[in-house]
């Protein structure tokens, strides 16, 4: 009898196969990505449907097949973060960050790819956090996870960022250049440092004119994933 094994999961993608199973892929903490055969599931009195739910954390225990999928055998649900389904555009957020995610992890993926998503799930469910704020701390997150914290510390050249400056931020020189009148000025760098550094949107919307620096530092993060997705 093969061996059956137990770990923590999220669901990523769920695609139908046949009259009532689904093929699912979850990313999970110490397996990577996970690809089950869930038979049986879209029955009514099916016992693994409750544990497959989207916006979930679910305990799963599975079996490796022979080739790369393997088979789901039993589901006990974690945690269900319900709150983000009671609005739209939290939900339409959370089907944008999980297809982001698949697509920036390999098979493999670190386990802090996993507490990421668990973490913008805990996020999306608290109607106090903007979904904009969600969403660049986001993608700030998988730059730095990929290796790719933009240089907050040093100006080009080397010197440090001086708060009595503005800047703007060079490609080329993959650092920051002060000129008058430029956008970033210390609050916004500062900000950026919390966001790059890993602290949880519950931490970052409590900053001080926390939605201003989101709409002010939105560009700059969507260029630089822009620039590291090639």
């Amino acid at each position: 009898m093969s061996q059956q094994l137990v770990t923590t999961g999220i669901v990523l993608r769920r695609v139908d196969y046949g009259e009532a199973d689904r093929i699912l892929t979850l990313l999970t903490p110490n397996y990577g990505k996970l690809q089950l055969m869930a038979k049986g599931v879209r029955r009514i009195k099916s016992k693994l449907a409750g544990g497959i739910e989207l916006f979930s954390v679910t305990n799963v225990t599975f079996i490796r097949g022979r080739g790369d999928i393997g088979r789901l055998v039993s589901t006990r649900l974690v945690t269900h973060y319900g709150g983000i389904v009671q609005d739209l555009n939290r939900t339409m957020l959370g089907y944008e960050l999980i297809s982001q995610l698949n697509k920036a992890t390999e098979d493999e993926p670190e386990t802090d790819y996993f507490h990421l998503l668990e973490a913008a799930f805990a996020a999306l469910n608290d109607p106090d956090i903007p979904c904009e704020l969600i969403q660049e701390w986001f993608t700030a997150q998988l730059l730095r996870l990929s290796g790719h914290t933009p240089n907050l510390q040093t100006a080009a050249g080397g010197a440090r960022l001086r708060a009595d400056l503005a800047y703007e931020y060079s490609f080329d020189d993959a650092a920051f250049v002060a000129r008058d009148g430029a956008p970033y000025g210390a609050d916004a760098i500062k900000f950026l440092r919390l966001m790059f550094s890993g602290h949880s949107p519950s931490v970052l919307v409590k900053v001080a004119g926390a939605e201003q620096l989101v709409a002010g530092t939105k560009q700059l993060v969507s260029l630089l994933a822009q620039q590291y997705s090639h």
